[in-house]
């Protein structure tokens, strides 16, 4: 009996293996990181910082793949139906939980086709406008939009992306009226601001920063509670005189569902490791981001509380997309 027993605890552990062997050996080759949003957005910008970091401490090179469009939802679509072994890799934003309800069918469940791996970064958006713009606060652009209803236009990285939930938001607190222009990505929704094309977005920090910098674009407020120290001169959205506004994106990693876990640990030991390193930190503060890791369990807590959350404000906007 005790033969027989052993002979079938051989025969387990015979095959297992192979699996083993595998987990054991990740990764063997270079990694494929989809950012699903054109190339110059917050997304793309961390989305390089930690694939660069990936590629140190892996030892394999890890190649971004910017695919965006349709609001993040083509890129997330191609690392959904993608191989479940590790080599394929996502970083995407708060439109991932809101695309739940703002889509009326995506080609994948967010909550069963994707697995999270960790949180990457929290960050306050900015209302920035045209230069020409004849307004130096939001209060004198809250005076013009009602004084010009439907007649100045707001860019976005996207339908359902951080700088069109957040623009929706201040309108409906507001009450004005404004025209939306989406883009595949903050990149180039910003590059059109700045041509003057559009008057003003609620970008991603990381985005509009350069264009401040440069004088490209005026900076009238940030959406956080607190001022952000990148921008210390810009006030927020509250002491702006729009009372309860605060909103900030959260940018996080994930992997095709049904990858193993083994590999899901060695992802999240190696993003928590790289977010803690003072030069990640200081180059996501430079875009006025705060790294924020977690373990994969708590950021699909994380992702399921955020799908619940948004969906109310979505069905409230009326915003659809078919």
């Amino acid at each position: 009996m005790n033969r027989e027993i052993f002979a079938l605890m051989a025969i387990a552990v015979t095959l297992l293996m192979p699996g083993m062997s595998g987990a054991q050996s990740y990764p063997s080759r270079s990694i494929r990181f989809v950012v699903p949003f054109a190339p110059g957005g917050g997304n793309d910008i961390l989305g390089r910082i930690v694939a660069q970091k990936l590629h140190e401490s892996l030892g394999v090179p890890v190649v971004v793949d910017n695919r965006g469009g349709a609001g993040g939802t083509i890129g997330t679509d191609i690392v959904s139906k993608s191989p479940p072994d590790g080599y394929t890799l996502l970083i995407n934003n708060v439109s991932l939980a809101v695309n739940v309800t703002l889509y009326s069918k995506l080609p994948y469940d967010t909550l069963k086709d994707l697995e999270p791996v960790s949180l990457a970064g929290r960050q306050p958006n900015i209302l920035v406008v045209h230069p020409t713009l004849p307004v130096k606060s939001v209060k004198e652009l809250l005076a013009l939009a009602r004084a010009k209803p439907g007649q100045l236009a707001f860019a976005s990285g996207g339908i359902g992306s951080s700088s069109h939930l957040s623009a929706e938001l201040l309108k409906y607190m507001t009450k004005i009226d404004l025209v939306h222009v989406p883009y595949k990505g903050m990149g180039p929704a910003l590059i059109d601001l700045v041509s003057g094309q559009t008057q003003l977005a609620m970008a991603t920090m990381a985005s509009a920063l350069p264009h401040i910098r440069n004088k490209r674009m005026r900076p009238l407020a940030v959406s956080t509670g607190k001022r952000v120290a990148v921008v210390p001169e810009v006030p927020t959205m509250m002491e702006a005189g729009v009372k309860d506004f605060e909103y900030s994106t959260w940018y996080g990693v994930l992997v095709p569902a049904g990858t193993p876990q083994v590999v899901i640990t060695r992802l999240n030991a190696e993003l928590v490791k790289a977010l803690a390193m003072p030069d990640v930190k200081e180059r996501f503060g430079a875009q006025g981001v705060e790294p924020d890791s977690t373990s994969a369990q708590e950021f699909k807590t994380f992702l399921n509380a955020e799908v619940k959350r948004w969906a109310p404000v979505i069905k409230a906007s009326g915003m659809k997309v078919n």
